[in-house]
């Protein structure tokens, strides 16, 4: 089985590998293709998909290749791609929603969220917040440290639903001993499954059914499932032929960014996030996008988002995030002050070059995304 440490990315690697390219940045399908085209020469990635936002609206899209590599079936822009740890967003975008209905606050201590487990929890995570979980300032490590526990999780009881699977986890993780400082970021998906726990336990909703109804249903995001793409859709690869079932990551991480879903379904909520900048989101209120968009003292983590002044030698800010499983990997970077961004998915994992074949995709494209920063 792929390690559930896979469906975490590091958010502020981005920028020290993405270096601009030179030319234009294309936008009109025919030149993203080619570019897909000339980047995916050298890899084995078997499909590709891009799309380039500008001015806060969709200026381009496009999907190249293959959905398995032992097929010819082709790619087409109504397929579903599984996007890893850039979900993170949109659970944070769930919680802060809930926030700003006043179901839950963001300075509530976590033995007052979840109180049958204050007793057990480790003594220094019963006053991180939730402004702390979703910034990755909680002092969490990556994920549980008890691989033996983990692997019993993922034989449950015929039957077991999926809220009270994510609470086993989160009560065994939550025991593990904080790897440092909640002053310090620290990335964790721990800790946004927690958050994603507490929104469950605040509104007694699936978080499945919680993210449909109050993110999802609200931007027009129909075709969003759980866990990978059904049968006859794109299917991930690694080691060089496509991904087994065996291969996918726990269901119960759905919060954590287990989440599949159209490219352009992808966009409506990166535009929402751009339109929230400006004061005009359909989601949260103003400040509440100011707040997921700013990074927290002492690191790179806004809400959901990695935040960076720069990047590749363009102004920020910028909101970025990555997420791959192991065979599938997805990127996107965002400029709220232009109104500008780029969303890149590939049906393979790093092991096959993706990693590198989306930050070649992104390098031209960054170009004129946004002024150049200052020297």
């Amino acid at each position: 089985m792929t390690s559930h440490r896979r469906i975490g990315s590091i958010l502020s690697a981005i920028a020290a590998a993405v270096a601009l390219g030179a030319g234009a940045a294309p936008s009109r399908a025919e030149d993203l293709n080619a570019l897909i085209a000339a980047t995916m020469r050298d890899t084995a990635v078997p499909a590709m998909g891009v799309v380039v936002i500008r001015d806060g609206v969709v200026a381009g899209e496009t999907v190249r290749g293959v959905r398995r590599n032992d097929g010819a079936d082709p790619v087409t822009l109504e397929d579903d791609w599984h996007v890893g740890s850039d979900g993170k967003p949109m659970t944070a975008t769930l919680v802060a929603r809930l926030v700003d209905k006043g179901v839950l606050s963001w300075s509530t201590p976590l033995d007052k969220m979840l109180p049958d487990l204050a007793g057990a929890m480790h003594p220094e995570y019963r006053k991180v917040t939730l402004l702390q979980l979703l910034s990755h300032h909680a002092g969490l490590p990556e994920n549980i440290m008890d691989e033996k526990a983990l692997a019993a999780m993922l034989a449950p009881a015929p039957g077991t639903p999926l809220p009270a699977r994510r609470l086993t986890y989160v009560a065994r993780a939550l025991k593990d001993p904080p790897i440092g400082p909640t002053s310090a970021f620290s990335y964790s998906n721990t800790g946004v499954l927690i958050a994603g726990v507490i929104a469950e336990r605040s509104t007694g909703a699936p978080f499945e059914a919680l993210i449909r109804r109050e993110v999802f249903a609200p931007l027009g995001m129909t075709h969003v499932g759980f866990g990978l793409p059904p049968a006859g859709q794109p299917i991930g690869h690694m080691a060089g032929k496509p991904a087994a079932p065996a291969d996918e990551n726990p269901d119960f991480l759905a919060p954590d960014g287990n989440m599949y879903m159209p490219l352009d379904e992808w966009a409506l909520f990166c535009l929402d996030q751009l339109a929230g900048a400006k004061g005009k989101g359909r989601l949260l209120k103003p400040e509440t996008y100011r707040l997921m968009q700013t990074a927290q003292p002492g690191g790179s983590g806004g809400l959901g988002w990695g935040v960076q002044e720069t990047i590749a030698g363009r102004k920020g800010p910028v909101l970025i995030h990555a997420g791959s499983d192991g065979a599938w990997y997805a990127l996107v970077a965002l400029f709220p002050e232009t109104g500008g961004g780029v969303l890149i998915a590939a049906n393979a994992g790093p092991d096959m070059g993706a990693d590198k074949a989306e930050k070649a995709v992104m390098k031209p494209i960054l170009d004129t995304l946004a002024p150049p920063a200052a020297p």
